[in-house]
């Protein structure tokens, strides 16, 4: 293969296809950490890819990637307006994706400090807007697809206690 000629510096066609690759992994689908790795053959590896050497910080922004992702797909689950459209996978699937999060975060040091304190309060709003709407409303049957020890573990790595949730919430589960 030839090399193409461009206007471009080494170090800036590094920076653009890093950015094309965060881009991909941001909006790749329900399992971003696929796309990292991906990404990471893509650029390294692949005989039709670039074959870069990538430095840590390199693989920490395409990191940070699957966890912005995980953040939309987690908050999409956790958002009272998206209960009764297509995308909406529920609260159980939220739960699933925390865990995968959790252990994508673990195995490369990174903190998901942050973010608890995001999904946390996006639980609690959806919690009582659930209970607004099926137990004292009673405008729709509940979208919690999850028993209550599944919402229990989720609240718990969130930081929060049994006792910050809404009275009721354990009548919105299904049982287990």
């Amino acid at each position: 293969m030839q090399p193409v000629a461009n206007n471009f510096s080494p170090m800036l066609d590094k920076e653009a296809l890093l950015d094309e690759e965060c881009l991909i992994i941001r909006t790749s689908g329900e399992i971003p950490e696929v796309a990292f790795y991906g990404s990471i053959y893509y650029l390294t590896s692949d005989p039709a890819g670039p074959q870069l050497a990538l430095a840590d910080d390199d693989i920490c922004s395409l990191a940070e990637m699957v966890v912005e992702r995980y953040r939309l797909i987690i908050l999409r689950d956790l958002t009272p307006e998206n209960r009764r459209q297509r995308i909406y996978r529920g609260v159980g699937r939220a739960a699933v994706n925390w865990q995968r999060l959790r252990k994508f975060c673990a195995g490369r040091s990174l903190s998901t400090e942050n973010l608890k304190l995001e999904l946390a309060a996006a639980l609690l709003n959806f919690l009582e807007q659930e209970i607004n709407e099926v137990l004292l409303q009673r405008l729709a049957p509940s979208s919690l697809n999850c028993p209550p020890a599944t919402l229990a573990l989720l609240a718990g790595d969130l930081g929060l206690s049994p006792d910050n949730l809404p009275a009721g919430w354990q009548a919105l589960c299904p049982p287990a």
